[in-house]
């Protein structure tokens, strides 16, 4: 029986421990919580997008990989555990262009114009091709009309013209299909000779075929590069003259840019290019930090509140296993705490709605054990030990289909929940789980450990239950 007691003891220095941890890696703040917006403030931004020109059966994956994009170009800013996702259309929805929509939740920041610019600044990436039609004439006026265009924009008050003539944005070039969205990555590399830098494109097995056809179809003519030219970079990039067909997927863009531009240019690239028409930004929530303050304070009263009313019910009720059941339930909420950190989970209102909840059910569990091993005191069982290992096999099943429907809700929310249900089913079920460990191990080692050679008949006030002894 020693070795149970060594046991216990291992697991109450192990539980202080990581209570400790728990503790002092939130004063230093080396591993602080992660906290969700509505804890710890920031800007909830709904967008619309624009799927138009877009196949009815590529809506569905083209709005995936906005979500990707959109969520790989906030993260490249810093910002802790942002929420990106899509709200799809409903059954009984008949507005196409509202039900389209993206909503990004961003922790931490309070600068609307900052979170909209984060999104907004993705590039969009384009390859032309010479117009099949053009002439010697065509050309001519579009090089007049760039000369003029660059003299208006260098005169401009702002740097930049808003006039942009209509032979601009065409030109002698046509549109492909090749565009950002099928980039696999960019990367920035410098002329061994000129030590000049330029941007090295990699793309995706689809892009690779749609630009070993393009180059393969215009040897000896000019492919364009433009970058936001729907928005007034309507002067390529980069116009090389393709000398034979690319196959690998590769491309380089070269140009008349610092490597500071050329970096920035890459991150932006490799963030993605939005892969719709148009994201139009139809509304914006600012929730400050003192909001966020009052609902952690809120949840942590709750929590304390709530626990201390149990401990004091535990102790009265069931005595020396209620303090026992308490000490474990304190080492519960200590590991569960340290995954939250280890994971780490971001924590919301919502997500400590599921963890308080879950400390419910680890007690819930104690209580059913200790039922079940009263039932075998008053049967008779012939020691203490003997009553606490059949009390726990007989109240296993009970417990485990308890908990195993939970964790099975749980799934379910996490599944098809919105973000905002997904924080509470998550916490929920990494609660449960944890408290079936508490309760069918902790507490089990615990009250062999103090039962040890004690009579049931000598057992007295410190095993019995209720107001009686």
């Amino acid at each position: 029986m020693w070795k149970i007691r060594v046991i216990a003891v291992l697991i109450l220095v192990a539980g202080l421990w990581v209570g400790y941890f728990v503790y002092a890696s939130e004063a230093d703040g080396t591993r602080p919580f992660k906290l969700g917006l509505d804890l710890s403030g920031g800007t909830h931004l709904v967008y619309s997008a624009d799927t138009s020109s877009i196949p009815v059966n590529e809506v569905d994956d083209a709005m995936d990989a906005l979500r990707d994009v959109v969520e790989r170009r906030v993260n490249l800013f810093g910002v802790a555990e942002p929420i990106v996702q899509i709200e799809r259309p409903g059954i009984l929805s008949k507005d196409e262009e509202d039900t389209q929509r993206l909503i990004v939740e961003l922790p931490g920041i309070t600068d609307v114009e900052q979170a909209v610019a984060m999104i907004g600044e993705t590039p969009v990436l384009e390859f032309m091709e010479l117009k099949d039609t053009m002439t010697s004439e065509d050309l001519a006026k579009y090089e007049v009309a760039v000369t003029a265009f660059e003299e208006a924009q260098g005169s401009s008050s702002d740097g930049k013209n808003t006039e942009i003539n209509p032979i601009l944005i065409d030109g002698p070039y046509k549109q492909t299909r090749l565009t950002g969205r099928f980039l696999s990555s960019a990367s920035l590399q410098f002329d061994k000779t000129t030590r000049q830098p330029y941007i090295q494109l990699d793309f995706n097995s689809e892009g690779a075929d749609l630009f070993a056809e393009i180059t393969g179809r215009n040897v000896g003519k000019t492919v364009a590069i433009f970058l936001d030219r729907q928005l007034g970079n309507i002067i390529p990039i980069t116009a090389p003259v393709v000398q034979q067909e690319i196959t690998g997927g590769q491309a380089v863009i070269t140009g008349s840019f610092t490597p500071n531009e050329a970096k920035i240019l890459v991150g932006r690239l490799n963030s993605g290019a939005l892969p719709v028409d148009r994201l139009v930004l139809l509304s914006t929530q600012t929730i400050g930090p003192s909001l966020g303050a009052k609902a952690i304070n809120a949840g942590i009263n709750a929590g304390v509140w709530g626990l201390s009313l149990v401990a004091i019910f535990l102790i009265i009720w069931y005595r020396l296993p209620g303090l026992l059941a308490v000490i474990s339930l304190g080492i519960y909420i200590a590991m569960v705490l340290a995954l939250f950190k280890l994971i780490p989970v971001t924590l919301t209102a919502a997500g400590l709605a599921g963890f308080i909840l879950s400390i419910g059910m680890a007690v819930d569990a104690n209580v059913l054990i200790f039922e079940r091993i009263k039932e075998e005191i008053i049967g008779g069982r012939g020691s203490l030990p003997e009553a606490i290992r059949e009390g726990f096999k007989r109240a296993w099943l009970s417990i485990r289909d308890g908990n195993l429907s939970s964790i099975i809700t749980a799934v379910i929310l996490f599944w098809f929940g919105t973000s905002l249900i997904e924080g509470f089913a998550l916490t929920f079920a990494i609660g449960i789980i944890i408290s079936m460990f508490s309760a069918i191990t902790i507490t089990r080692t615990f009250l062999l450990a103090v039962a040890k050679d004690v009579d049931v008949n000598q057992a007295g006030f410190l095993f019995g239950s209720g107001i009686k002894k």
